[in-house]
């Protein structure tokens, strides 16, 4: 119900209120043959880069197979209600099912979130630097940029704590299962369970993997999060917002505010909530309102919807070819 609230306040109520249809469309009217190409070759590299993060949290999985678990799963986080969890289930299954252990498969998952939740938190930071460059430093951006140092230095210290020993892996577990446990009692949901013994084995299993890749893994994320930057720059010129009403620091703080935001599941890929943060913000920073909502939605329909198209086929090209039992692949074998 909170999903669909947030869809329809913003779809129904926010968005008519800063520009008409006609008025976006006939800015998306603005875009031309020229701009139709940046975007084109904007999406298909952003779409790329999500392949990439699996290939490197997951050794010898092929890009092939990268493709299809890097957009199956992201299509059904997108569309249904609670689609996080269902997106883990089809993961492990699809992982799974090219012969990796369970192990493997929730060490890639951690992975790539944690390390997809510090490019978010360290976003900020990059912003505040490029509005240095810029010369536009204002004390709202200063503390936002101050919190997301916090937050990523206090991050990344919990992970460093817990990967040290066994016994600093459990007392973090443990500190983490006594703060969520009030509120999840509130909600009158199951409390947690032997964090303490899952960390220590995710200590166990994660050290390999962090120590010869966690410099790939955190090139391809960066990677990763900067693309959809540039779909959201190209989206903008194309439908005229030229430099001149907003910069690329203003835009880059923008997305990052946005970003920042989606790590709270509102709603299925943040649907809504990604479009108000950046409309907003971008209005607030000087860019004419039916340019910026139709650079918006343009935006989104090349990192939102085209994922769940992506993920349709995906997921039938799972289906299709995945075999009912597959051997070990040649890194799990070894380790076994």
């Amino acid at each position: 119900m909170i999903a669909l609230g947030v869809v329809v306040a913003v779809f129904g109520f926010a968005l008519p209120r800063l520009a008409s249809a006609a008025d976006v469309w006939h800015a998306v009217g603005h875009v031309g043959w020229r701009g139709a190409g940046v975007l084109a070759v904007a999406a298909t590299w952003n779409v790329v880069t999500y392949w990439l993060v699996w290939m490197v949290a997951v050794p010898n999985l092929g890009l092939r197979r990268a493709a299809l678990i890097a957009h199956a799963p992201t299509a059904v986080a997108n569309t249904v209600p609670a689609g996080s969890y269902v997106a883990v289930a089809l993961t492990y299954s699809m992982l799974r099912s090219w012969g990796y252990r369970r192990s493997s498969a929730t060490l890639a998952m951690v992975i790539t979130g944690v390390w997809n939740n510090f490019a978010k938190l360290a976003l900020p930071i990059v912003a505040l630097a490029a509005l240095a460059i810029d010369g536009d430093i204002e004390t709202p951006r200063v503390v936002a940029a101050a919190l997301g140092v916090a937050g990523l230095a206090g991050a990344v210290a919990v992970l460093a704590a817990a990967l040290r020993t066994d016994s600093a892996a459990s007392r973090v577990a443990l500190v983490a299962a006594a703060i969520v446990t009030p509120p999840l009692r509130l909600l009158r949901r199951p409390v947690p369970q032997g964090w303490d013994v899952a960390m220590r084995r995710f200590r166990a299993r994660a050290g390999d993997l962090l120590a010869t890749r966690w410099h790939l893994l955190t090139a391809a994320t960066a990677v990763g999060h900067l693309s959809l930057f540039l779909v959201l720059l190209a989206s903008l010129r194309a439908t005229g917002v030229p430099a001149a009403e907003v910069g690329w620091s203003e835009i880059l703080a923008v997305f990052a505010f946005a970003r920042l935001a989606t790590a709270v599941p509102f709603s299925p890929g943040g649907l809504g909530v990604v479009e108000l943060a950046l409309t907003t913000g971008l209005t607030a920073a000087g860019g004419t309102r039916a340019p910026v909502v139709a650079a918006v939605l343009v935006y989104r329909a090349l990192t939102y919807l085209l994922q769940i198209l992506l993920g349709a086929a995906a997921y039938l090209v799972w289906r299709r070819t995945a075999p009912r039992s597959a051997p070990l692949p040649a890194a799990e074998a070894g380790s076994a």
